[in-house]
This record gives C-alpha cells, sequence and structure tokens, in this order.
C-alpha cells in the first residue's frame, strides 16, 4: 500500500503497459508530440499519486516484425528491430514525461549505453523508490517474445503489484462493444474465466506468466481523461481486474 496523505491506494509500484501506437496519433503511425504530452500528464497524475511507476511500451507505430516476417525476413531480425523501435519509442516518452516535470530514466535490455541505461533490476527498483519513472525498453531482450510478455516479466522482477494494459476500450466485455450494443463490461474477471471464454486480453506466454505468479492485470481505457487514474485507487466504475 502507500499513502498519499488522504487515505490509502490499493497500488505501491505498477508496470503500465503501451502499444506503440499510443504514440501515433491520429496518422496512425510515427512519434506524434502531442500524444506523448497526453500521455505523459496521465502519467503524472498517478505519479503525484506517490505510485511507482515502470511502463513498457511496444513499438507498433515504427515497426511490426511481422510485417518483415511476411516478406521473408529473418524473425530474429525483424525482432531486433522492432526492440530497436521501443527504445526509440522511450526516448520520445522520457522527453515529454521530463517537459511535464516527472523525473524518468530509460532502460534498455539491448545495450546502448549512449542513450538510455542498461536494464538492471536492482536498478531499476531504486529509481522508483526514488520516485522516478522508469520505461523500460527492449522487450526481453530475446526474439520471439513480445512486449506484453516483456511487460509481465518485468513486473515479476521489481515485485509490481499489477500491470495495467492500457486500450482503448474500457475494459474487458462480453462481446465487442462496437459491434455489439447489447455488451457489458465486466469489472474482475478470474485468470480462468478469460482462458475459458477467449477472452483478449494479453498474448498468451503473458498471460500465463501472470497466471502463474498470481499477478493481477487491470485493462482499462488510458484516453478516457481520468480513468486511469481513478483504476490505479481501486475504482471498479473504470476497466477490467482480472486475478486469481
Amino acid at each position: 500500500m502507500t499513502n498519499n496523505g488522504n487515505g490509502t491506494q490499493p497500488y505501491k509500484r505498477i508496470v503500465l503497459k503501451l502499444s506503440g501506437e499510443a504514440l501515433a496519433g491520429p496518422q496512425g503511425y510515427g512519434i506524434d508530440p502531442s500524444s506523448a504530452a497526453f500521455i505523459a500528464e496521465q502519467v503524472k497524475l498517478i505519479h503525484q499519486l506517490g505510485i511507482q511507476i515502470g511502463i513498457v511500451i511496444g513499438a507498433g507505430n515504427l515497426w511490426r516484425g511481422s510485417t518483415g516476417v511476411s516478406r521473408g525476413m529473418e524473425q530474429s531480425t525483424a525482432d531486433h528491430m522492432g526492440m530497436i523501435g521501443t527504445v526509440m519509442n522511450g526516448l520520445a516518452l522520457q522527453d515529454a514525461l521530463e517537459r511535464a516535470g516527472v523525473s524518468t530514466r530509460v532502460q534498455t535490455a539491448v545495450q546502448m549505453n549512449a542513450v538510455a541505461e542498461p536494464y538492471i533490476r536492482l536498478r531499476a527498483i531504486r529509481h522508483m523508490e526514488k520516485g522516478r519513472v522508469v520505461i523500460i525498453t527492449g522487450g526481453t531482450g530475446n526474439p520471439y517474445f513480445t512486449t506484453d510478455t516483456a511487460a509481465a516479466l518485468r513486473a515479476m522482477e521489481i515485485d509490481a503489484n499489477i500491470v495495467i494494459k492500457a486500450t482503448k476500450v474500457n475494459g474487458v466485455y462480453t462481446a465487442d462493444p462496437k459491434k455489439d450494443p447489447t455488451a457489458t463490461r465486466f469489472s474482475t474477471l478470474t485468470y480462468h474465466e478469460v482462458l475459458t471464454n477467449k477472452y483478449e486480453v494479453m498474448d498468451m506466454t503473458a498471460f500465463t506468466l501472470c497466471q502463474e505468479h498470481n499477478l493481477p492485470i487491470l485493462v482499462v481505457d488510458f484516453w478516457a481523461d481520468g480513468d486511469l487514474y481513478k483504476a490505479v485507487q481501486g475504482n471498479t466504475d473504470v476497466g477490467t481486474l482480472i486475478s486469481k
């Protein structure tokens, strides 16, 4: 638990999983400064609650390994290109957070000592204990693993209380709410219910890691202004909490 002066927060340390597309803006690709600034403001709000924050970000706005593989590229090469893309996104997000007045460090599993620290578990924890946001890039450092899996792995390594999957939908629904107006949102689900009903939350490797280590997953609409802030304080009116 962590105290913000007005009460007790349910989470002391979180890992926020962002897709690369979150930085893309309306055009759907590249890095949009306005999108980066919006993300920074949302992160700043929860940082001010005293919550320790690690961020894992994808690279879909810059490169998708599956695109390269579909054209005959070796998957290891395609995946390493994606890992480098996550570092670029991490640096852009660091710039936006620092502009918003939030002290930030970028760490990477693919060493680039001139631009980012190497990912070191204890150093990441120390940064967070000192009130810095840590953006953990480079995926797992290995091909064949998604950034969803990296988020689950890093969350366990740094003893996070929860993985927050930032999406464009306010949680997990009984059906696609864009196609079915009768679809209803689950406020909570068990790992078993997600698997049984085949709800898409994270890739299977990442989800299994969370399940095996009893690491909760919170699916929340990052773009609904204020939803993330409510969710990290335990408000069940937004998002879907998946746990044992």
